[in-house]
Protein backbone atom coordinates (compact mmCIF):
# COMPACT_ATOMS: atom_id res chain seq x y z
CA UNK A 1 0.00 0.00 0.00
CA UNK A 2 1.69 3.24 -1.03
CA UNK A 3 -0.63 6.00 0.24
CA UNK A 4 -1.75 6.38 4.01
CA UNK A 5 -4.27 3.64 5.37
CA UNK A 6 -7.82 5.45 5.30
CA UNK A 7 -9.78 4.74 7.86
CA UNK A 8 -13.28 5.37 7.74
CA UNK A 9 -15.97 5.17 10.85
CA UNK A 10 -19.32 3.40 10.89
CA UNK A 11 -21.22 4.72 13.52
CA UNK A 12 -20.83 8.16 14.93
CA UNK A 13 -21.50 7.35 18.77
CA UNK A 14 -19.49 8.07 21.37
CA UNK A 15 -16.83 5.66 20.61
CA UNK A 16 -16.94 6.48 16.61
CA UNK A 17 -16.05 10.36 17.23
CA UNK A 18 -13.27 9.42 20.06
CA UNK A 19 -11.25 7.15 17.28
CA UNK A 20 -12.09 10.06 14.84
CA UNK A 21 -11.17 12.90 16.81
CA UNK A 22 -7.85 10.71 17.23
CA UNK A 23 -7.34 9.71 13.72
CA UNK A 24 -7.86 13.44 12.36
CA UNK A 25 -4.52 14.22 14.55
CA UNK A 26 -2.66 11.16 13.94
CA UNK A 27 0.43 11.13 11.66
CA UNK A 28 -1.16 11.82 7.92
CA UNK A 29 1.92 9.74 6.48
CA UNK A 30 0.53 6.77 8.00
CA UNK A 31 -3.22 6.83 8.34
CA UNK A 32 -6.08 9.70 7.25
CA UNK A 33 -9.67 9.82 8.38
CA UNK A 34 -11.91 9.46 5.18
CA UNK A 35 -15.08 10.30 6.98
CA UNK A 36 -17.96 8.93 8.75
CA UNK A 37 -21.64 7.74 7.64
CA UNK A 38 -24.00 6.57 10.48
CA UNK A 39 -27.83 5.50 9.49
CA UNK A 40 -28.76 8.37 11.66
CA UNK A 41 -29.83 11.54 10.41
CA UNK A 42 -29.36 13.36 13.85
CA UNK A 43 -25.50 11.73 13.95
CA UNK A 44 -24.64 12.18 10.85
CA UNK A 45 -25.74 16.25 11.70
CA UNK A 46 -23.99 16.07 14.58
CA UNK A 47 -20.74 15.05 12.48
CA UNK A 48 -20.79 18.02 10.17
CA UNK A 49 -21.00 20.34 13.03
CA UNK A 50 -17.79 18.63 14.66
CA UNK A 51 -15.96 18.41 11.51
CA UNK A 52 -17.22 20.91 8.51
CA UNK A 53 -14.28 19.66 6.66
CA UNK A 54 -15.30 15.89 7.00
CA UNK A 55 -16.57 13.77 4.61
CA UNK A 56 -20.23 12.78 5.29
CA UNK A 57 -20.94 9.16 3.29
CA UNK A 58 -24.01 9.07 2.02
CA UNK A 59 -24.41 5.36 2.77
CA UNK A 60 -21.95 2.71 4.08
CA UNK A 61 -21.23 0.63 0.72
CA UNK A 62 -19.71 4.18 -0.18
CA UNK A 63 -17.74 4.44 2.60
CA UNK A 64 -16.26 1.12 2.40
CA UNK A 65 -15.06 1.94 -1.49
CA UNK A 66 -13.17 4.85 0.04
CA UNK A 67 -11.68 3.11 2.77
CA UNK A 68 -8.90 0.64 3.56
CA UNK A 69 -10.01 -0.27 7.16
CA UNK A 70 -12.96 0.33 9.03
CA UNK A 71 -13.88 1.37 12.63
CA UNK A 72 -17.47 -0.14 13.14
CA UNK A 73 -18.74 1.97 16.13
CA UNK A 74 -22.68 1.22 15.21
CA UNK A 75 -24.33 -0.47 18.40
CA UNK A 76 -23.26 -4.43 19.27
CA UNK A 77 -26.32 -5.37 17.33
CA UNK A 78 -25.01 -4.53 14.17
CA UNK A 79 -21.20 -5.54 14.70
CA UNK A 80 -21.22 -8.66 12.89
CA UNK A 81 -22.98 -7.84 9.89
CA UNK A 82 -21.28 -4.98 9.08
CA UNK A 83 -17.92 -6.51 10.05
CA UNK A 84 -19.00 -9.25 7.65
CA UNK A 85 -20.09 -6.74 4.64
CA UNK A 86 -16.56 -4.43 5.04
CA UNK A 87 -14.37 -7.82 4.83
CA UNK A 88 -16.39 -8.46 1.96
CA UNK A 89 -16.25 -5.34 0.19
CA UNK A 90 -11.70 -5.90 0.83
CA UNK A 91 -11.42 -3.56 3.94
CA UNK A 92 -9.47 -4.79 7.34
CA UNK A 93 -11.64 -4.09 10.13
CA UNK A 94 -11.21 -2.80 13.53
CA UNK A 95 -14.68 -3.65 15.62
CA UNK A 96 -16.31 -2.10 18.49
CA UNK A 97 -17.11 -4.56 21.34
CA UNK A 98 -18.51 -6.45 22.44
CA UNK A 99 -18.47 -8.44 19.08
CA UNK A 100 -22.20 -8.86 19.39
CA UNK A 101 -24.43 -9.91 21.54
CA UNK A 102 -25.73 -13.40 19.70
CA UNK A 103 -22.89 -15.99 20.43
CA UNK A 104 -23.95 -18.69 18.29
CA UNK A 105 -23.60 -16.26 15.23
CA UNK A 106 -20.56 -14.94 16.98
CA UNK A 107 -18.86 -17.93 16.26
CA UNK A 108 -20.07 -18.82 13.36
CA UNK A 109 -18.75 -15.11 11.75
CA UNK A 110 -15.19 -15.84 13.51
CA UNK A 111 -14.78 -19.25 11.97
CA UNK A 112 -15.82 -17.71 8.54
CA UNK A 113 -13.42 -14.26 9.09
CA UNK A 114 -10.69 -17.22 10.09
CA UNK A 115 -11.31 -19.47 7.18
CA UNK A 116 -10.80 -16.33 4.74
CA UNK A 117 -7.60 -14.93 6.86
CA UNK A 118 -9.65 -11.79 7.52
CA UNK A 119 -7.41 -8.85 8.66
CA UNK A 120 -10.15 -8.23 11.39
CA UNK A 121 -9.34 -6.96 15.43
CA UNK A 122 -11.87 -5.80 18.08
CA UNK A 123 -11.43 -2.59 20.03
CA UNK A 124 -9.97 -3.42 23.52
CA UNK A 125 -7.55 -0.63 23.73
CA UNK A 126 -5.86 -2.75 27.05
CA UNK A 127 -3.65 -3.96 23.70
CA UNK A 128 -1.91 -0.48 24.01
CA UNK A 129 -2.14 0.40 27.46
CA UNK A 130 1.28 1.37 28.85
CA UNK A 131 -0.28 0.97 32.72
CA UNK A 132 -0.68 -2.68 31.85
CA UNK A 133 2.97 -2.41 30.14
CA UNK A 134 4.21 -1.16 33.85
CA UNK A 135 2.45 -3.91 35.79
CA UNK A 136 3.99 -6.22 33.35
CA UNK A 137 7.34 -5.08 34.16
CA UNK A 138 6.83 -4.78 37.50
CA UNK A 139 5.58 -8.49 37.60
CA UNK A 140 9.05 -9.47 35.51
CA UNK A 141 11.02 -7.53 38.16
CA UNK A 142 10.07 -10.18 40.70
CA UNK A 143 7.91 -7.62 42.58
CA UNK A 144 4.73 -9.52 42.72
CA UNK A 145 6.23 -13.08 43.03
CA UNK A 146 3.88 -15.96 42.66
CA UNK A 147 0.34 -14.87 41.32
CA UNK A 148 -1.71 -15.83 43.80
CA UNK A 149 -5.80 -14.58 42.50
CA UNK A 150 -7.17 -12.12 40.64
CA UNK A 151 -9.78 -9.12 41.61
CA UNK A 152 -12.24 -7.00 39.40
CA UNK A 153 -14.33 -4.39 40.30
CA UNK A 154 -16.51 -1.59 38.73
CA UNK A 155 -18.86 0.65 40.19
CA UNK A 156 -20.45 3.61 38.58
CA UNK A 157 -22.84 6.06 40.32
CA UNK A 158 -25.09 5.91 37.60
CA UNK A 159 -25.36 3.78 34.25
CA UNK A 160 -25.28 5.12 31.57
CA UNK A 161 -22.04 7.44 32.18
CA UNK A 162 -22.73 11.07 32.10
CA UNK A 163 -21.34 11.41 28.73
CA UNK A 164 -23.03 7.80 27.49
CA UNK A 165 -26.54 9.50 27.07
CA UNK A 166 -26.93 10.39 23.92
CA UNK A 167 -26.92 6.08 23.65
CA UNK A 168 -28.75 5.71 26.47
CA UNK A 169 -31.50 4.26 24.29
CA UNK A 170 -29.67 1.30 24.02
CA UNK A 171 -27.05 1.07 26.83
CA UNK A 172 -29.34 1.25 29.56
CA UNK A 173 -31.55 -1.80 27.91
CA UNK A 174 -30.84 -5.83 28.57
CA UNK A 175 -30.76 -6.61 24.99
CA UNK A 176 -27.56 -4.78 23.56
CA UNK A 177 -26.18 -2.53 27.00
CA UNK A 178 -25.09 -2.59 30.51
CA UNK A 179 -22.07 -1.78 31.93
CA UNK A 180 -21.04 -5.64 31.42
CA UNK A 181 -20.63 -5.84 28.21
CA UNK A 182 -19.20 -2.07 27.93
CA UNK A 183 -17.05 -2.14 31.14
CA UNK A 184 -16.24 -5.67 32.54
CA UNK A 185 -15.63 -7.22 29.02
CA UNK A 186 -12.18 -4.80 29.34
CA UNK A 187 -10.95 -6.52 32.39
CA UNK A 188 -11.80 -9.74 30.97
CA UNK A 189 -9.88 -9.33 28.19
CA UNK A 190 -7.17 -7.79 30.14
CA UNK A 191 -7.51 -11.41 32.56
CA UNK A 192 -7.50 -13.05 28.88
CA UNK A 193 -4.56 -11.74 27.83
CA UNK A 194 -2.31 -11.67 30.59
CA UNK A 195 -3.29 -13.85 32.79
CA UNK A 196 -4.26 -17.09 30.41
CA UNK A 197 -7.35 -19.12 29.21
CA UNK A 198 -10.61 -18.54 31.79
CA UNK A 199 -13.37 -20.84 33.30
CA UNK A 200 -16.60 -19.32 34.84
CA UNK A 201 -17.60 -21.73 37.63
CA UNK A 202 -20.31 -19.66 39.41
CA UNK A 203 -21.83 -16.47 38.46
CA UNK A 204 -24.69 -14.24 39.28
CA UNK A 205 -26.70 -10.67 38.10
CA UNK A 206 -29.32 -8.68 38.98
CA UNK A 207 -32.07 -6.47 36.73
CA UNK A 208 -34.62 -4.22 37.47
CA UNK A 209 -37.81 -4.31 36.56
CA UNK A 210 -38.81 -4.07 32.73
CA UNK A 211 -36.68 -4.53 30.27
CA UNK A 212 -33.50 -1.84 31.65
CA UNK A 213 -29.85 -3.31 32.07
CA UNK A 214 -28.44 -5.26 35.06
CA UNK A 215 -27.86 -3.24 37.94
CA UNK A 216 -25.32 -5.62 39.43
CA UNK A 217 -23.10 -8.65 38.63
CA UNK A 218 -20.34 -10.97 40.46
CA UNK A 219 -18.53 -13.73 39.41
CA UNK A 220 -16.02 -16.42 40.52
CA UNK A 221 -13.48 -17.60 37.49
CA UNK A 222 -10.09 -18.95 37.07
CA UNK A 223 -7.59 -18.18 34.28
CA UNK A 224 -4.59 -19.86 33.44
CA UNK A 225 -5.27 -22.32 37.15
CA UNK A 226 -5.26 -18.94 38.94
CA UNK A 227 -8.94 -18.10 41.16
CA UNK A 228 -10.68 -14.63 39.65
CA UNK A 229 -13.32 -13.09 41.35
CA UNK A 230 -15.55 -10.06 39.74
CA UNK A 231 -17.67 -7.66 41.60
CA UNK A 232 -19.51 -4.94 39.84
CA UNK A 233 -22.73 -2.49 40.41
CA UNK A 234 -24.57 0.81 39.93
CA UNK A 235 -25.27 3.17 42.62
CA UNK A 236 -21.87 1.95 44.21
CA UNK A 237 -19.35 4.97 44.46
CA UNK A 238 -19.78 8.08 44.17
CA UNK A 239 -17.79 8.26 41.11
CA UNK A 240 -19.01 8.46 37.31
CA UNK A 241 -16.72 5.32 36.77
CA UNK A 242 -14.51 3.30 38.68
CA UNK A 243 -12.17 0.58 38.42
CA UNK A 244 -9.69 -1.62 39.68
CA UNK A 245 -7.84 -5.10 38.28
CA UNK A 246 -5.95 -6.25 41.25
CA UNK A 247 -3.27 -8.66 41.18
CA UNK A 248 -2.37 -10.38 44.47
CA UNK A 249 0.88 -12.17 45.04
CA UNK A 250 3.09 -14.12 47.31
CA UNK A 251 5.36 -11.18 47.48
CA UNK A 252 3.22 -8.15 46.82
CA UNK A 253 0.09 -6.56 45.02
CA UNK A 254 -0.02 -4.51 41.92
CA UNK A 255 -3.17 -2.85 40.37
CA UNK A 256 -4.56 -1.02 37.66
CA UNK A 257 -6.99 2.16 39.14
CA UNK A 258 -9.57 3.92 36.65
CA UNK A 259 -8.12 2.04 33.28
CA UNK A 260 -5.06 4.16 33.13
CA UNK A 261 -3.08 4.29 36.65
CA UNK A 262 -0.53 1.77 37.39
CA UNK A 263 0.25 1.14 41.15
CA UNK A 264 1.70 -1.25 43.54
CA UNK A 265 1.72 -1.66 47.28
CA UNK A 266 3.82 -0.77 50.02
CA UNK A 267 5.11 -2.84 52.53
CA UNK A 268 2.68 -0.54 54.68
CA UNK A 269 -0.05 -1.10 52.87
CA UNK A 270 -0.07 2.18 50.92
CA UNK A 271 -0.81 2.30 47.02
CA UNK A 272 2.17 4.05 44.86
CA UNK A 273 1.05 5.37 41.39
CA UNK A 274 4.10 4.39 39.02
CA UNK A 275 6.20 7.20 38.01
CA UNK A 276 4.77 9.33 35.61
CA UNK A 277 1.32 8.22 35.79
CA UNK A 278 -1.65 10.25 34.96
CA UNK A 279 -5.64 9.90 34.67
CA UNK A 280 -7.50 7.96 31.93
CA UNK A 281 -8.49 11.51 30.29
CA UNK A 282 -4.94 12.38 29.77
CA UNK A 283 -3.65 9.17 28.39
CA UNK A 284 -6.68 8.36 26.24
CA UNK A 285 -5.65 10.12 22.96
CA UNK A 286 -1.91 8.85 23.84
CA UNK A 287 -3.07 4.91 24.31
CA UNK A 288 -5.79 5.85 21.45
CA UNK A 289 -2.68 6.98 18.76
CA UNK A 290 -0.65 3.57 19.83
CA UNK A 291 -3.35 1.47 18.81
CA UNK A 292 -4.42 3.13 15.38
CA UNK A 293 -0.61 2.62 14.45
CA UNK A 294 -1.85 -1.08 15.45
CA UNK A 295 -4.29 -0.18 13.29
CA UNK A 296 -2.83 0.54 10.12
CA UNK A 297 -0.25 -1.94 10.95
CA UNK A 298 -2.91 -4.68 10.41
CA UNK A 299 -4.35 -3.14 7.30
CA UNK A 300 -1.51 -3.17 5.51
CA UNK A 301 -1.41 -6.91 6.40
CA UNK A 302 1.23 -7.00 9.19
CA UNK A 303 0.40 -9.61 11.82
CA UNK A 304 3.02 -8.63 14.54
CA UNK A 305 0.44 -6.14 16.06
CA UNK A 306 -1.31 -7.26 19.33
CA UNK A 307 -4.62 -5.64 18.46
CA UNK A 308 -7.38 -7.96 20.27
CA UNK A 309 -8.12 -10.66 17.86
CA UNK A 310 -11.96 -12.14 16.87
CA UNK A 311 -11.47 -15.13 18.45
CA UNK A 312 -10.14 -13.69 22.01
CA UNK A 313 -13.48 -11.31 21.67
CA UNK A 314 -15.75 -14.42 21.16
CA UNK A 315 -14.37 -15.83 24.44
CA UNK A 316 -14.79 -12.61 26.26
CA UNK A 317 -18.15 -12.33 24.54
CA UNK A 318 -19.37 -15.92 26.02
CA UNK A 319 -18.24 -15.42 29.59
CA UNK A 320 -20.17 -11.97 29.09
CA UNK A 321 -23.41 -13.52 28.00
CA UNK A 322 -23.15 -16.97 30.25
CA UNK A 323 -22.76 -13.86 33.24
CA UNK A 324 -25.72 -12.15 31.78
CA UNK A 325 -27.78 -14.95 31.25
CA UNK A 326 -28.44 -15.48 34.94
Amino acid sequence: MSHPVRLGTVGYGIMGERLLRVARAHDPQELVSVGAWDPSAAAMARYRADFPDGHAFASLEALLAASDVVHVASPPAFHLDQLEQAVAAGCAVHCEKPLGVDVAKAEAVVARMEAKGARAAVNFPFTASFALDQIEAWRDAGDLGTLERVEIEVGFKAWPRPWQMDAAGWLDRRAQGGFTREVVSHFLFATLRRIGPIALHRHAVTYPAGDGAETACSAEMTAGGVPVTLAGGVGTTEKPDHNLWVLHGSKGKLRLRDWAVAERQDADGTWREAEGARPNEEMRPLILQRQLAMVAAMARGDTGHTLASLREALAVQTLVETILAG
